[in-house]
């Protein structure tokens, strides 16, 4: 029998016992070397061999990963670990560190209860760790820290132990001063999430090298930093790895301070769950019930050229089975599943059944996307996933041949159905497609993978950057009259506080939340509470308040107001780009009393023209999308480095040193930053590094408001004529 079966039975022997349970993610900034530590914790368990552990990094299952040497998909793993005389299993994530990559970070800690966050000895907490970490605390995942390339400090900065020891203090307590700032506003989270190295809870190494130590383990081989020193400085790595492997620290600090299921599923229900608190299904659940109803939360979808669509994700509660007929939130009708099995990797085996407080793999649920509950009764849906940044940057994608035109439709529709931060347009009236996604790489990725994988040529077009439009001001009382003039809305304008915006796009204000809740957490965020009562809709992030009283027949209108509102919206009347953060009020309607008279042909008509009007009355601007961008870079070419931020419209808001390197912080359009990758290698001869993470909109200057409308207008084939009344530029 061969040693993966024997692995799988094992698992299958573990998967009933939910105190043994660990679920974890591994994340991290990227190249901090999440993938090469999971490769040694595959190594430790058996499953890869211990002299390519490492260098395999068999988790990047994909060919591009393997090229690029960076993971774009989160992996997954279940593999098993003895600690204190019990066999646990540990099913472990492997998520990207890129921050284009972030919405399957944010998807992956759905699944889990714990996230292990590896950070670089020499570089520290990064923008994209603080990311992660948000990612996490958000879903109410415990965080523990893995402190990776140790080695570089002893052999290539030369530290002694005091400088080393003062380095990784620094490193943990900037980690935990992120935690701190996190938590603080998390009541259900019972005890301190900090870490500290007396309790365990941080882990030092070397993933390359395949060595590691922690408190306990140190305490257990008698090992010290000055061992560690000595045998780090003459080369006998092998030795260090014998003495103390890393797999061991790592999965022993998984089982000792990562919670089970049966411990994080009563917490993290409520957290992710709006349903009822008091129901059978929300005990079931919080008792990881795996006789209870099945309740299956997909957090990633992927594609098998053999066994087709897979869905993986969490069960909270009762037994996956093949054969089941289960509900799929948001569909009709039910979907049968074909087989339930586990991922090894790049492999996955076939299982007969998966019960609650696992992660699971399916097949046979077509209905599913990424973020779908999938439940033998039907019930509220989970929370939908969040995901912090939204697409920024657009590029078209063409077909060579015609004849490919029906599977680059049906691809591009799989794209989406598999990765959620990605947005696909169909234009019916150009036949363009268009790609959306959170940066260059991140399209290009896709593009390549439609090429490779389903061998369609396709021709993309460049780079397009997806702008926005607001007002600045509050609107007079404007007048939207329909065709036949026998129906008239009045509205007013005004931009709306960031902190209602920033609620709205974390998913704490939406209209499926209870009415009450969501007037509570309006009011939370500044919305004053008569207007917080009258809220009609939610759409993006802009807000329609009903302050009309006692009209006829407004309520069954509604319906065709609320969709003039957002076809208004989604096409802003400057480029027809969509409007964001606006506080729409209706006033007042003046509606024919026959049905025939105020349809949808008429009705439409009127609120998009009184919404358009109120917006240019309300001076809209476009605004642009803008990034943080961090440079890290030696001190001769700090200003090249710092030239290249400010040549690009941007602005330099910092400079510090950081041991032997400067680094340069500041924001800067993301329009510019198209081809910066190129520019700083050669402005700094290829000696910087660099980090970009997306910072929201901003307006655009006002000398290049209308150069760059016409421009979009241009491009989308609109009149060049901006209406009369646009006279504010």
């Amino acid at each position: 029998m061969g040693r993966r079966k024997k692995i799988v039975q094992e698992c299958e022997r573990l998967m009933d016992t939910p105190e043994n349970i660990r679920n974890i993610a591994i994340a991290a900034h990227v190249d901090h070397g999440k993938t090469t530590l999971s490769d040694n914790l595959l190594a430790g368990a058996g499953m890869i061999s211990q002299d390519t552990a490492g260098e395999q990094l068999a988790m990047d299952t994909k060919e591009d990963e393997q090229e690029r040497g960076i993971t774009i998909d989160a992996a997954n793993v279940s593999m098993t670990h003895e600690y204190g005389d019990t066999n646990h299993l540990i099913n472990l994530i492997d998520t990207p560190g890129h921050v284009d990559f972030g919405g399957d970070v944010t998807r992956a800690m759905r699944a889990v209860d714990g996230a292990l966050v590896v950070v670089d000895a020499v570089e520290g907490a990064m923008p994209q760790t603080e990311t992660v970490l948000r990612q996490a605390l958000r879903e109410g995942v415990k965080p523990a820290l893995f402190i990776n390339k140790v080695d570089r400090l002893i052999s290539e900065l030369q530290e002694g132990p005091q400088e080393m020891q003062e380095r990784l203090m620094s490193v943990i307590a900037d980690v935990n001063e992120l935690i701190r700032g996190m938590a603080e506003n998390m009541e259900d989270i019972p005890e301190d999430w900090t870490v500290s190295v007396e309790d365990g809870t941080v882990g030092f190494g070397s993933a390359l090298y395949k060595w590691g130590v922690s408190m306990p383990s140190m305490q257990r081989t008698g090992m010290d930093f000055g061992d560690i020193m000595e045998l780090e400085q003459n080369d006998k790595r092998d030795e260090l790895h014998e003495r103390t492997p890393l797999s061991d620290v790592v999965l022993d600090m998984v089982c000792e301070h990562f919670p089970n299921p049966v411990d994080a599923q009563p917490r993290r229900v409520p957290r992710i769950w709006r349903g009822d608190a008091d129901s059978e299904l929300a005990d079931t659940m919080r008792m990881v019930n795996e006789d209870g109803e099945v309740v299956f939360m997909v957090t990633d979808i992927s594609m098998d050229p053999h066994a087709g669509e897979i869905a993986t994700g969490r069960v909270f509660s009762g037994t996956l089975e093949k054969g089941q007929e289960l509900y799929v939130s948001g569909t009709a009708g039910k979907n049968r599943i074909q087989s339930v099995g586990l991922f090894m990797g790049s492999e996955r085996e076939e299982v007969d059944r998966v019960p609650a407080g696992n992660i699971a793999s399916v097949t046979g649920l077509r209905d599913a996307i990424a973020g779908s509950t999938v439940s033998s009764v039907e019930m509220t849906p989970f929370e939908s996933i969040e995901h912090i940044s939204e697409p920024v940057i657009t590029k078209s994608v063409e077909a060579q041949n015609m004849d490919d035109l029906p599977k680059l439709i049906e691809t591009l529709q799989q794209v989406a159905k598999e990765d959620p931060t990605i947005q696909i347009e169909i234009n019916e009236d150009t036949g363009e497609h268009l790609i959306s996604g959170q940066g260059e790489l991140h399209l290009e990725v896709i593009t390549q993978r439609i090429r490779d994988n389903q061998g369609i040529p396709v021709i993309t077009g460049e780079p397009i950057v997806v702008f926005r439009e607001q007002p600045q001001e509050s609107s007079r009382e404007v007048e939207g009259q329909s065709p036949n003039r026998h129906n008239k809305f009045y509205l007013t304008v005004e931009p709306m506080d960031q902190e209602i915006v920033d609620a709205i796009q974390l998913g704490e204000v939406s209209m499926d939340m209870p009415e009450l809740e969501r007037r509570e957490a309006l009011q939370e965020a500044g919305m004053d509470k008569d207007t917080s009562q009258n809220v009609e809709d939610i759409h993006r992030t802009n807000i329609l308040i009903d302050d009309t009283k006692g009209i006829q027949h407004l309520n069954e209108t509604m319906e065709l107001v609320l969709e003039g509102l957002q076809e208004a919206l989604d096409d802003g009347p400057l480029a027809a780009e969509p409007v964001q953060g606006s506080l729409f009020r209706l006033h007042d309607a003046k509606l024919h009393e026959d049905t025939i008279h105020r349809g949808p042909a008429q009705v439409i008509p009127a609120v998009r023209d009184a919404v358009h009007r109120a917006l240019i009355d309300g001076e809209v601007r476009l605004l642009e999308p803008i990034q943080d961008v961090r440079i890290d870079v030696p001190s001769e070419h700090m200003g090249a480095a710092s030239g290249e931020i400010q040549g690009r419209r941007g602005r330099v808001d910092d400079m510090y040193q950081e041991g032997d390197l400067m680094v340069v912080e500041g924001i800067a359009p993301v329009e510019e930053m198209i081809g910066f990758s190129s520019d700083i290698r050669s402005a700094t001869e290829g000696r910087a590094s660099w980090n970009t993470e997306n910072a929201g909109f901003r307006v655009l200057v006002d000398n290049l408001q209308r150069e760059k409308i016409m421009e979009i207008r241009e491009r989308k084939g609109m009149k060049l004529e901006l209406p009369q009344s646009i006279d504010y530029f």
